[in-house]
């Protein structure tokens, strides 16, 4: 009797440019994650997704700046593990090699970021992949003064820009997602800054604002923000027609359905677009995502499943979710902005652009998640919604030296067009986008 040969088969078909890797080559970031010991994975700094292979046993790890999915096919001959950034990269090669039938978005997985995720490729019955954190950071470490956290804290993202410059030629033009706001303004000085101490002209940093049929507040603010600094000459803003948001092509880019991510994708990937026209070559961009979850400037009120006490008790809540181990984990998408991001992600990345936010590299994270948020707000929702701005002020001048301007909490969505426009744009109900979602897929 001819005894069938059992094959196990590994498509990678993430693109290892993608990554932005400060401290060590690709190849070594990669033998960490394969050793499975998350206090090397730790030690990875940047913005990464990252996966290896031994033998028949698979390790993937993310930040949360960049997504890592994965679709387990079933063949004869023994299982197929497709990892990529995308839905749609993972359904094209299944459509290419005749597994297509087997595909539904539902099926593919992202892997949780922060962890060290193990998957075996031993065949029916899959067994569960096995989840290790290698990233958490020490609660309530700082002290209530809030100059020291500001300090910090935009000694951390100053650190991450750094990096960040350090992996880019002096030539190349630098653009920042720009709103005037305090986690944009923030990452324009530090850009800023960074450049004028490095001796490198700072004529190639543009700040990039929205702005919909010429309607939208986010272009006013950029404007006094920049004004107030006397940096206008830095701004760009970017109008566009109402007719350059869709709703529904956002959602086909970040292959998702939540309303306020689709709403900030659709301008992000209007503004991504538009500055494409504009600068053919353009490939960097920079961005203040992250900023919120690590302040966790989130309005709780508007959230039916969340109280003060749930935000500030919970680790890493907005950046994570609820966690893995809870029933609420979506295995699909994961949580939080570890699901959240492509928000910001996608729309750069498909239109060209490699992205970076430094507010979501785990230093940065690290340094938030020490703060004693319940001792300095004593529960109070007023408290905590500003301290977000006062910290960032206090850190902006003391490590940058620059007295940043700091106005009213607004979305970037909200803030890019009028709230007619607005309205117009984007469906009042889930059901809406979800209903969109799906037409997406069925074709």
């Amino acid at each position: 009797m001819t005894q069938h040969a059992y094959i196990e088969r590994f498509v990678n078909l993430l693109k290892p440019e993608s990554n932005l890797i400060f401290n060590m080559s690709i190849d070594e970031a990669v033998a960490r994650v394969g050793s499975g010991d998350p206090e090397q994975v730790r030690e990875i700094q940047g913005q990464f997704a990252l996966v290896h292979r031994n033998g028949t046993v698979i390790r993937l790890a993310r930040s949360i700046g960049r997504p890592l999915r994965y679709f387990l096919a079933k063949q004869i001959d023994g299982p197929c593990l497709v990892v990529a950034e995308r839905m749609d990269e993972i359904a094209d090669w299944l459509k290419q090699e005749g597994l297509d039938d087997q595909f539904h978005p539902s099926y593919t997985r992202m892997v949780p970021a922060h962890y060290i995720q193990e998957l075996a490729l031993i065949g029916c019955p899959d067994p569960s992949p096995q989840n290790t954190r290698y990233f958490t950071p020490e609660r309530n470490k700082l002290t209530t003064d809030p100059d020291e956290i500001g300090r910090h804290y935009i000694s951390a993202l100053r650190q991450a820009v750094d990096r960040w410059l350090d992996q880019i030629s002096e030539d190349e033009p630098l653009g920042v997602m720009f709103s005037g706001g305090i986690d944009s303004g923030a990452v324009f000085l530090t850009v800023y800054r960074c450049l004028l101490d490095r001796g490198q002209a700072p004529s190639r940093l543009k700040a990039f604002s929205l702005t919909v049929d010429s309607a939208g507040n986010d272009a006013d603010q950029a404007h006094r923000f920049l004004s107030d600094l006397d940096l206008s000459m830095f701004l760009e803003v970017i109008d566009v027609p109402a007719a350059a948001v869709d709703y529904r092509e956002a959602i086909r880019v970040i292959e998702d359905y939540k309303p306020l991510d689709v709403q900030a994708a659709a301008m992000g990937l209007a503004l991504c677009r538009e500055i494409r026209s504009r600068y053919p070559d353009w490939r960097y961009l920079i961005d203040g995502d992250g900023g919120d979850e690590n302040l966790k400037d989130y309005p709780i009120e508007d959230n039916p499943e969340l109280t003060i006490r749930s935000v500030l008790n919970n680790p890493l809540l907005y950046h994570e979710g609820w966690g893995v181990e809870a029933v609420k984990h979506s295995l699909t998408y994961s949580g939080g902005q570890s699901r959240g991001h492509v928000r910001t992600w996608a729309p750069a990345a498909t239109s060209g652009f490699l992205g970076f936010s430094p507010f979501a590299v785990p230093d940065v994270i690290e340094v938030s998640e020490g703060i004693p948020f319940i001792k300095m707000t004593d529960w109070s929702h007023e408290r905590l919604y500003s301290m977000k701005g006062d910290i960032v002020r206090r850190g902006v001048e003391q490590v940058l030296g620059f007295a940043m301007p700091v106005y009213e909490k607004c979305r970037m969505q909200h803030g890019a067009a009028a709230k007619a426009t607005f309205a117009d744009l984007f469906p009042a109900d889930e059901r809406s986008y979800r209903r969109a979602f799906a037409e997406a897929f069925a074709q």
